[in-house]
């Protein structure tokens, strides 16, 4: 039972990885479980135990009835139980709990929009997956209503970061590339699959540079592999190098 004093409901202050289940299986379950563990190094928050996470994981899965399906089975931590204010208890008492939900492959194409919120590049929480979402729900929220899928996040610095709940790849004269993590981009662990599949170039770029490319695609752990359609209008062919990587990664 999440109290009214929650930290994690009150100030963000916690973290949370969303993993596929397939048939059973918690794809990248150990990554999930390690980047955790780094991020509540960053936050000064004690790591949770990997066994007692993946049966929480399990349970919910198993109680949602979706044992044989594909689903995204969320592990939250929050800081826990704490006073007015800022400042924690000297020995936090973190809450871990996890959820599942039914999560169908998509089949369309994703059609983006550059959002006018902004990823703050400067603060660590923008390369956690924090419980502070706030301004990837809103740049959504602004994609959606002008007619798109998923938005594009640009930094302070006017640099590509990410899309609201994914990352960014593109491909320009036959080469592969994707934000640098220090414009405020999360270590995304099928990103990390990519990159170990293919040669991806990490770089700090200015959106004017997706002008050019032949082809852009979305990764999370869910989606896996994401062919866009479009960008601000922008129409693209579907591409054999992301079918390929699609393959290679696995949906």
């Amino acid at each position: 039972m999440i109290g009214f004093d929650d930290r994690g409901l009150l100030l963000g202050d916690g973290l949370f990885e969303t993993v596929l289940a397939r048939a059973g299986e918690l794809v990248d379950l150990d990554a999930h479980l390690a980047r955790m563990a780094d991020g509540c190094a960053v936050l000064g928050l004690p790591a949770p135990d990997p066994a007692e996470a993946e049966a929480l994981m399990r349970r919910a899965v198993s109680e949602a009835g979706l044992a044989t399906a594909r689903a995204a089975v969320r592990l939250t931590l929050t800081a826990g139980p704490g006073g007015r204010g800022l400042d924690r208890p000297q020995t936090p008492k973190p809450a871990l709990f996890a959820t599942a939900a039914a999560s169908p492959a998509p089949t369309a194409l994703a059609r983006l929009r550059i959002s006018t919120v902004r990823r703050n590049e400067g603060s660590p929480a923008s390369r956690l997956k924090t419980l502070s979402y706030l301004d990837n729900v809103l740049a959504r929220r602004e994609a959606v209503a002008a007619g798109a899928d998923e938005a594009v996040m640009l930094n302070g610095q006017g640099e590509i970061a990410c899309a609201a709940a994914a990352n960014l790849f593109w491909i320009t004269g036959g080469a592969m590339f994707t934000p640098a993590l220090a414009c405020g981009v999360l270590d995304g662990i099928v990103r990390r699959r990519v990159m170990a599949a293919t040669a991806v170039r990490e770089v700090a770029v200015g959106v004017e540079t997706l002008a050019g490319a032949e082809a852009v695609f979305l990764t999370n752990s869910l989606i896996r592999v994401r062919e866009v359609a479009s960008l601000d209008g922008r129409r693209f062919e579907p591409s054999a190098r992301v079918a390929e990587i699609a393959r290679l990664v696995g949906q």
